[in-house]
């Protein structure tokens, strides 16, 4: 049995090695696509992290709050103010006209009077605070009704909401610290305090805390996302010149004469599956390495294996036995190439788009979420996260792994029972 299993998995070899073309899709082609994802994930950080977006400020009220806003708004890392294009002065229809032609990303139009409105809106307030303790106002304020003001936001029809809900976040923070202060500085004057309240000092901060590993802080990067997302990507793109293989073999008639010696077809595919395990820790490894070592060439962030190099190559396994089981499974049912290669591409797409490879689980809608559950990449892609993110360990990676091997163990078994129903009717 052990020699039959040995000679199935030589033969498999020989056959890879004649086919150039395979070779390069299972090893080259996950390099490229890992490097590329990668450079292009990155770099989409690096815009938002490290250069300032344009932002096109018309402002209508030249007043004191409006000055606050620009000197914030010049202040952030984010946006980089611009008030007039090629020494043209901004109105309102050129100012939308460069937005939704996608020249600029975004523009704030400041509307007129802010400032009168808004301090004589505070002073009204403060007032009618202080009559109510009894407080003698210091001076006489306007009664009259004060209609509401609206800044108005114009986004490229191309952003994404994501972004445009953190800028409007971000302005109404910025519109509420101005407010604050001037309520602030309404009560100083009110009640002729010479002492300052200090309104822009922040009595709450955050601080984000991270895990760590040996007493150093290990932060999350593009890398450490990208490397096991597209690792199993490339993993899962197995299913495809596997099951390739299988029908090969049933249409040119190898698989009749490997049964007549007898081989049963459990053995075969034991064969096929130590391969394919194989190739799959290969694929691993060399986009490790090139991680490791390539990645700090072309300027992308470390990655942080910190003795994790047992955890991750035991997920592997796991991982390629899920999608080995697809194989099997395809190539036993598939009739033609032209079956099994259409379906085995489309399947990997869904598996990957379901399992949070392309969008993060918790950026779907509720029941997609629900749905993603039943991806073997959503287990894989946990397990690796929970060793790379989270620090976790084999124990902490039981569950996900189990239920990759279940997976693997349902497929194998119904691709035999097909086999050996097809073979005797």
């Amino acid at each position: 049995m052990l020699y039959k299993i040995w000679q199935s998995v030589f033969k498999e070899f020989l056959l890879l090695k004649r086919d150039i073309g395979g070779l390069i899709t299972l090893f080259v082609m996950p390099v490229v696509l890992v490097i590329t994802v990668t450079l292009i994930q990155d770099s989409a950080y690096q815009v938002v992290s490290e250069h300032k977006m344009p932002l096109l400020l018309l402002d209508n009220d030249q007043g004191n709050v409006s000055a606050d806003i620009k000197e914030q708004l010049n202040a952030s890392d984010i946006f980089e103010v611009v008030t007039d294009i090629d020494g043209k002065k901004l109105t309102e229809e050129l100012v939308r006209d460069q937005v939704y032609k996608g020249n600029y990303q975004l523009a704030i139009i400041i509307p007129q009077h802010l400032s009168r409105d808004l301090n004589l809106k505070v002073e009204q307030n403060v007032n009618s605070i202080l009559s109510d303790f009894g407080v003698e106002e210091a001076g006489v304020v306007s009664e009259e009704e004060i209609p509401t003001k609206e800044i108005r936001l114009y986004f490229d029809p191309a952003a994404q909401i994501a972004f445009k809900n953190g800028v409007m976040t971000n302005i109404d923070k910025m519109v509420s610290q101005i407010e604050n202060r001037l309520i602030y500085q309404s009560f100083e004057e009110q009640l002729g305090d010479t002492k300052s309240f200090k309104a822009d000092a922040s009595f709450i901060s955050f601080k984000e805390m991270v895990p760590q590993t040996r007493q150093k802080e290990v932060v999350p990067n593009s890398v450490q996302h990208n490397v096991p997302a597209w690792t199993l990507f490339a993993i899962f793109f197995i299913i495809v010149p596997f099951a390739i293989n299988i029908v090969k073999e049933k249409n040119q008639g190898t698989k009749v004469r490997l049964i007549t010696n007898p081989t049963p077809y459990a053995v075969l595919m034991m064969g096929k599956t130590i391969t394919y395990l194989i190739i799959c820790l290969l694929q691993f490894y060399i986009i490790l390495a090139v991680a490791l070592y390539l990645f700090p060439y072309f300027g992308l962030p470390e990655l942080h294996l910190h003795g994790k190099l047992l955890e991750m190559s035991v997920m592997t396994l796991f991982a390629g036995l899920a999608a080995i089981g697809c194989g099997i499974l395809l190539g036993t049912i598939a009739k033609t190439q032209e079956q099994s290669a259409p379906f085995g591409s489309t399947f990997v797409v869904i598996l990957a788009a379901l399992g949070g490879v392309w969008i993060p689980v918790f950026a779907m809608p509720y029941y997609m979420q629900i749905v993603s559950k039943i991806s073997p990449m959503n287990w894989a892609l946990n397990g690796y996260y929970d060793i790379l993110l989270r620090n976790g360990t084999l124990k902490d990676i039981l569950p996900e792994m189990l239920l990759l091997f279940l997976f693997f163990i349902v497929l194998a078994f119904l691709a035999l029972i097909y086999d050996k129903k097809k073979r005797f009717v």
